[in-house]
């Protein structure tokens, strides 16, 4: 294989609310942490053994806004995106590094019976450039679609 591949697959809670930073044109970017637990008993004690990983998530405009409205510390969500290491200069002088998911999908799997929710029948659906995210939910239905008559031998 010749290419090269940046893929990351989570479904963990989030570990507080989603919070939103609006820029110039209306742009905006949501961030917030995901913990992924790994359990297992050792064997030379018998005691069970949970261990916790933290992960940034970062989401894009209409993405970020509607996993604002829709998510709550924590509920349990899938991520796909990428990793993206940053860096910054720190208040002491020092460059500082972190490293983020940049979500590029999401499904929200909390069960919740808020009618006020996202609606269940809502296909996950793929960032755009534009930062079109998907609203979680359920696949849905095929919709039928009346076809068109011709008069194509073919």
């Amino acid at each position: 294989m010749s290419g090269t591949l940046n893929k990351v697959m989570l479904i963990g809670h989030l570990g507080d609310e989603v919070k939103l930073h609006y820029f110039e044109g209306g742009n905006c970017i949501g961030r917030f942490p995901i913990a992924t637990n790994e359990s297992y008993t050792n064997r030379q004690t018998g005691e069970k053994v949970t261990n916790t990983e933290w992960h940034n998530i970062v989401v894009r405009n209409k993405a970020a806004e509607v996993c604002e409205k829709y998510l709550s510390k924590g509920d349990l969500i899938y991520v796909e995106g990428r990793l993206k290491t940053r860096q910054w200069q720190g208040e002491d002088g020092n460059t500082r590094y972190t490293t983020e998911i940049q979500a590029t999908d999401f499904t929200f799997l909390s069960n919740r019976n808020d009618p006020t929710g996202p609606p269940q029948g809502t296909a996950p659906s793929r960032e755009t450039s534009a930062g079109q995210g998907s609203q979680g939910g359920q696949r849905p239905a095929p919709v039928d679609t009346p076809e068109e008559e011709d008069d194509l031998p073919f």
